[in-house]
C-alpha cells in the first residue's frame, strides 16, 4: 500500500472499504458453510473433536477417561484390553465391544452421537470403580444420555434408589432352611484336598429378598475349612461363574500374584499352601475391585486349631458381615460399600438367621464359638446375653482362660478380617440373645438365639 494511500484521507477510506468487503466476504463463505453443516448434521455444527481413538482397558481403568467427538459423526474405536481380566466397553452399556479376553484387542464403530454421554465396561462393579469414559458431543447438548434423561455428574447415580428392601418383621417361607451352624472337628490327615466352585447366584438373604451373590461353592458364606497346624491344603478354584474372580487364603504365606491371581471364566488354579500359625482366618476373592466381590458374598473362614485345643460338647461358627443391597435379584450395590451404607448387618449371611431358626443347645454343657469378622468394612463386638465367657482366643493367642483369678469376658471385639472363639457354658433353660453389642447393628439383622433346655420359641416367630 502506497504512502497516500496510508495518510490521505481518501486512502484510508478505501482502506477500510476493501476490508470491510473481505470481511463480508469471509462472513457470507463462513455462514454458508454452517448453514450446510448443520442441514447435514440435524442442525447443530459441527466445531471440533476426533472420530478415531485408541483406548486402553485395565483393572480398574479406561484410558482416556473422556473423549470429545464431532456431532453427528461414527466414530471408531480401537480398544485393547491390558488388564488381567475381561472387560468390555459398550456406550450406555449397550453398544460397543464383546468381552476381551487379557491382551485381545478389537475395533468397533460407535455413533452417530448429538449429545454427551458416557461407555463403561460391564462387568458388574467395574463402572462403579471407575472402568467409564465419559464422551463429550462438540456442538451437541449437554444433558440428554440418549434415553432422555441427563448422564448425571457421576459413574454411579444415585446409591441405592432402586434397591431392594429388608421388611425386618417378614418371616421365611416354610421351606426355608438355614445355614447350619455347627463346626464340624478337624479332619483327619495332614493333606487337605478342597474343591471350590466360584459361581454367581440368587440368594434369599433376608425374608423375600434376594440378590444375585458371587459365591464360593454356592452359599454365602462360603463353607468352612479345617485343619491343623502343619497340614496342607490343596485348593482347586474352578470358575463356571460369568465374571473373573480368585481366591486369597489369610491363613496361607503365598506371593500374591501367584495363587491368588484372578482367573476368567472356565479357568481353574491350585491353591496350595501349609498352615504354619493357628487362627480363626478369613479368605476371600481379591479381583479387583475387591471391595464389591467380598461386599457381594465371595468370603468365608479358614479356622487352624491350635495346639492342644480343649474338648468342649459343640461348636459352632459365625461369620459376620454386611449386606448393601441392589436392586432386587441383582448384585449389591458398590457405591453403598464404597460409603459404608450397609443396609445389613449379619451372621453367616442372612439377615436374623437364627431369631428365625434358633440354635438348639442344652444347659451345664460347655460350647465353643468361632467368630471370623469378614467385614467387608464393619467391626464386631460378639456377645452372648445371659452368659459369661470364661476363655476368649482371638489373633492367634488366648487372652483368658480358666484359671485360680476366675475372670470372666462379656464380648470378642474384632476388627473385619480379624477371628478367634469363645467358650462358655448356660446356667438354666432359656433364651439367650445372642447379638453384636454395637447395637444399632443389633437392629439391622446381627441377632440370633441360643434356646437351651425346654424352652418354648415361638415367641420369636421361629421355623
Amino acid at each position: 500500500m502506497s504512502e497516500d494511500l496510508r495518510t490521505t484521507g481518501t486512502g484510508w477510506w478505501v482502506a477500510t472499504f476493501v476490508a470491510a468487503m473481505i470481511a463480508l466476504i469471509v462472513s457470507v463463505v463462513a455462514i454458508s458453510g454452517v448453514i450446510s453443516d448443520s442441514e447435514a448434521s440435524g442442525g447443530a455444527a459441527e466445531s471440533g473433536g476426533e472420530t478415531q481413538f485408541d483406548v486402553v482397558l485395565g483393572d480398574i481403568f479406561v484410558q482416556p477417561t473422556s473423549i470429545e467427538v464431532p456431532v453427528g459423526k461414527v466414530v471408531t474405536l480401537d480398544v485393547s484390553n491390558e488388564g488381567a481380566i475381561v472387560h468390555d466397553l459398550k456406550v450406555l452399556g449397550t453398544d460397543g465391544t464383546d468381552l476381551l479376553d487379557p491382551g485381545a484387542s478389537t475395533t468397533v464403530t460407535v455413533g452417530p452421537f448429538d449429545a454427551d454421554t458416557q461407555a463403561w465396561c460391564t462387568i458388574p462393579g467395574h463402572k462403579e470403580a471407575g472402568m467409564l469414559m465419559n464422551i463429550s458431543v462438540v456442538g451437541g447438548s449437554t444433558t440428554d444420555d440418549g434415553h432422555g434423561g441427563s448422564t448425571g455428574a457421576s459413574a454411579g447415580g444415585t446409591p441405592g434408589s432402586d434397591s431392594a428392601a429388608i421388611d425386618a418383621n417378614a418371616a421365611p417361607a416354610e421351606d426355608w432352611e438355614p445355614m447350619d451352624p455347627v463346626l464340624a472337628a478337624a479332619p483327619t490327615g495332614t493333606v487337605h484336598e478342597i474343591t471350590l466352585q466360584a459361581t454367581e447366584e440368587i440368594i434369599e438373604v433376608a425374608p423375600g429378598v434376594t440378590q444375585q451373590m458371587w459365591t464360593f461353592g454356592g452359599t454365602v458364606p462360603g463353607p468352612t475349612l479345617r485343619g491343623k497346624i502343619g497340614d496342607t491344603f490343596r485348593v482347586t478354584l474352578e470358575n463356571t461363574g460369568e465374571i473373573g474372580h480368585s481366591i486369597d487364603f489369610h491363613a496361607s504365606k503365598v506371593a500374591w500374584n501367584d495363587e491368588m491371581r484372578t482367573i476368567n471364566t472356565g479357568e481353574s488354579l491350585v491353591y496350595e499352601f501349609t498352615a504354619d500359625y493357628a487362627g480363626a482366618y478369613m479368605y476371600h476373592c481379591g479381583t479387583a475391585p475387591t471391595l464389591h466381590h467380598i461386599g457381594n458374598g465371595m468370603y468365608g473362614a479358614i479356622i487352624i486349631d491350635p495346639p492342644e485345643l480343649a474338648p468342649v460338647d459343640e461348636e459352632f461358627v459365625m461369620v459376620q458381615s454386611e449386606l448393601y443391597l441392589g436392586p432386587e435379584g441383582q448384585p449389591g450395590d458398590l457405591n453403598k460399600m464404597i460409603a459404608e451404607d450397609w443396609d445389613a448387618v449379619v451372621f453367616n449371611g442372612y439377615h436374623n438367621q437364627y431369631k428365625h431358626a434358633p440354635i438348639r443347645v442344652d444347659t451345664d454343657k460347655r460350647y465353643r464359638v468361632w467368630v471370623v469378622d469378614d467385614g467387608p468394612s464393619e467391626n464386631s463386638a460378639f456377645h452372648i446375653v445371659g452368659t459369661v465367657f470364661d476363655t476368649v482366643f482371638k489373633e492367634g493367642t488366648y487372652l483368658l482362660q480358666p484359671d485360680e483369678r476366675r475372670g470372666g469376658s462379656q464380648v470378642l471385639d474384632l476388627q473385619p478380617a480379624q477371628g478367634g472363639f469363645v467358650e462358655f457354658s448356660f446356667a438354666e433353660d432359656g433364651l439367650y440373645p445372642m447379638v453384636t453389642h454395637k447395637f444399632a447393628n443389633t437392629g439391622k439383622g446381627a441377632l440370633g438365639f441360643f434356646a437351651a433346655g425346654d424352652v418354648d420359641t415361638s415367641a420369636l416367630g421361629s421355623h
